[in-house]
């Protein structure tokens, strides 16, 4: 151990060498084509796409001065995996921490950053990242355990891609049109928001790869031929180094890990990334659901093509130890067990639901309720019965159980902690009650991180300690599924959250642009804040078994069919006047196929993305006038 002026001068050192960052956000459309396939609005920051990466080391504040020049959409950022320990007003999920910063108006995001690892900063305001706000926030750490073994650092972003902007999906996926929920197939995948990437190693250097999914759907598969991965962290947890062959990282995880590159450079390496297709309902016949880049030795040399794989054998994340050797949390004074259930609503759409509630944001962001709630803050009724608040008390041990009742993955995300992974049963385990486990049976030094699937049918149990007062948001991290309403929320420690922080004018500002108020319950009352009257609700339930229109409406059915039937029948049993005979051309019929002519949008002339070294399909451009009209004539 160092001696106390050492450890204390080292200390001092380490304060002093804070920095604040400062970044001035003007955020933007822009047009790119990162696919080669189709030129679309996206939305860039200060006139450029793909988006900055933001990077500080631990103990920098980070200040962003964000003006939406969007026009037409509002926006808002997330710091995903960032705790805001003390700063829940900077989290950014539009009514829940903040109100949405309107076209025109500006917002500044200013925190300290205490923690390392790999992250991400994206749009949570109607489900808009997808349409570009997405890029990665690396945190350096000097105690790094494992720096004396790298050489240098990749950073490495996944992504599926849709040739369609967010709101024009939106309202398709949402619909009586699409009663089972299908969700929207994407267009293609990316690597670095572009394809057919390279990146440049030299022989015998060990790399750290931080891999993080920035998608909006699909979870990936992710291998290196001729490589073997040791993985070294996880959302921003250091693991014992693991190795693996094959990972699977879902929307919105990171892995970290480390790479020896070979000793020669005789050939060139894929890259591959395959998108997790048991997520698609369907699997259209032109979609190449594999990225593949390249580890480059040697540009000169060919760069071939991947091998088949056979079956996609991922390293199971659940096996993977912390570093710091943390134990298994006692026993949980609070637990909250959420059914996973998609169902259809009276207006016909498929939605989403945690113990049949389904999310819809309030007239209040839930912060401001708890910070003008007074002594009330406590009471969950003050939240909404629509918001699906828990309110926490400061340090005590919670534990999620989420027993899921459909056939689909789901990778679910806590805003503001970590949490031990304590347990994931097997696909179509069922309940984690019908397990029937013990805490002897829990694994006693679990993996944490703060994203986690859970398989079709199965469940997982999460632990935490509510030691970070704020309003955060447990998710699933499909965007579809942000949009049809699988979200709860966590209120922690709200009095001790009130004697934090006031609210900036600024963001007020914001409140008053969008027409939300800042103080009361959901439903904006301010005077009695136990009455809910008024609060915003999703589409009443179907009803159960037939109503009385419903009985005259199949009557008159039954009616029309027989009626049908028979007139059928009588026309069948006719003499025809004259029968068409297969030699007889019928009236307008051509021997030529229809020929049906595509309209494509002519692509802007753009400059290639600097991403890496690559042979991009990333057209940018920074006239973002034109896609600024695009973006809004549509």
């Amino acid at each position: 151990m160092a001696p106390l002026k050492t450890a204390l001068a080292a200390a001092l050192l380490g304060v002093a060498s804070a920095a604040t960052i400062t970044h001035d956000f003007n955020i933007t459309w822009v047009t790119a084509n990162p696919d080669g396939a189709h030129p679309r609005p996206v939305i860039g920051i200060n006139g450029q796409w793909p988006i900055p990466r933001l990077e500080v080391d631990v103990g920098d504040r980070l200040v962003l001065n964000v003006n939406n020049q969007l026009g037409n959409q509002s926006t808002s950022l997330h710091f995903h995996g960032l705790f805001m320990n003390g700063s829940s007003l900077m989290d950014g999920p539009t009514g829940v921490t903040q109100c949405p910063i309107q076209p025109g108006h500006s917002f500044t995001y200013n925190f300290t950053v205490d923690q390392p690892g790999t992250y991400w900063y994206h749009s949570h305001t109607n489900a808009q990242y997808p349409d570009g706000l997405r890029g990665p926030l690396i945190v350096n750490d000097s105690k790094f355990p494992y720096k004396d073994q790298v050489d240098e650092e990749r950073v490495l972003t996944l992504s599926d891609w849709y040739h369609d902007q967010m709101q024009h999906l939106i309202p398709k996926f949402l619909s009586k049109g699409n009663p089972t929920g299908a969700e929207p197939v994407p267009n293609a995948a990316l690597m670095n928001e572009t394809q057919n990437l390279i990146l440049p190693v030299q022989p015998g250097k060990t790399y750290m790869f931080r891999v993080i999914n920035i998608g909006a759907f699909a979870g990936q598969y992710l291998w290196i031929e001729g490589h073997t991965m040791q993985i070294v962290e996880v959302d921003g947890v250091y693991t014992k180094q693991a190795p693996a062959e094959m990972v699977y990282i879902s929307a919105a995880q990171r892995v970290s890990f480390l790479l020896t590159t070979k000793n020669d450079t005789s050939a060139n390496f894929p890259i591959v990334a395959s998108m997790d297709t048991t997520l698609f309902d369907t699997l259209p016949d032109d979609l190449n659901y594999n990225s593949t880049g390249w580890l480059s030795y040697d540009d000169s040399k060919p760069k071939p093509d991947p091998k088949l794989v056979y079956e996609l054998d991922a390293f199971d994340d659940m096996t993977l130890e912390p570093y710091d050797e943390m134990k298994l949390l006692p026993e949980p004074s609070k637990s909250v067990e959420l059914d996973v259930v998609m169902d259809n609503l009276g207006d016909g759409a498929n939605y989403a639901f945690f113990n049949n509630i389904t999310y819809k944001m309030p007239k209040v962001p839930t912060l401001y309720s708890a910070l003008s709630a007074g002594d009330q803050a406590t009471n969950p009724t003050v939240y909404g019965e629509y918001t699906h608040p828990f309110v926490l008390e400061k340090d005590e041990i919670v534990q999620i159980t989420v027993n899921n009742l459909d056939s689909g993955r789901h990778p679910f995300h806590l805003h503001g902690h970590h949490f031990q992974a304590v347990h994931r049963s097997k696909e179509e385990a069922g309940t984690f009650a019908s397990e029937n486990l013990t805490d002897a049976e829990l694994s006693q030094v679990p993996m944490r991180r703060d994203t986690l699937v859970v398989w079709p049918n199965g469940n997982i149990v999460l632990r935490f300690k509510a030691n970070n007062p704020g309003v955060w948001l447990f998710h699933c991290h499909i965007e579809w599924h942000v949009v049809s309403g699988l979200l709860a929320t966590f209120v922690e420690a709200p009095l001790e959250l009130q004697r934090q922080f006031t609210i900036p004018k600024e963001h007020l500002d914001n409140c008053i642009a969008s027409g939300m108020g800042t103080e009361g319950n959901a439903a904006g009352n301010t005077k009695d804040l136990l009455d809910l009257t008024g609060q915003p609700s999703p589409p009443r339930p179907l009803p159960g078994g037939f109503t009385k229109r419903g009985i005259i409406a199949f009557v008159f059915s039954c009616i029309t069919g027989v009626l049908g039937v028979l007139v059928v029948a009588w026309y069948g049993m006719s003499v025809p006047a004259k029968q068409v005979r297969d030699h007889e051309p019928l009236v307008g019929q051509t021997s030529q196929p229809s020929e049906v002519h595509e309209v494509r949008e002519v692509p802007a002339e753009s400059a290639p993305a600097a991403v890496e070294t690559t042979s991009a399909a990333a057209e940018t451009t920074g006239a973002a006038k034109a896609a600024t009209a695009e973006a809004r004539s549509s």
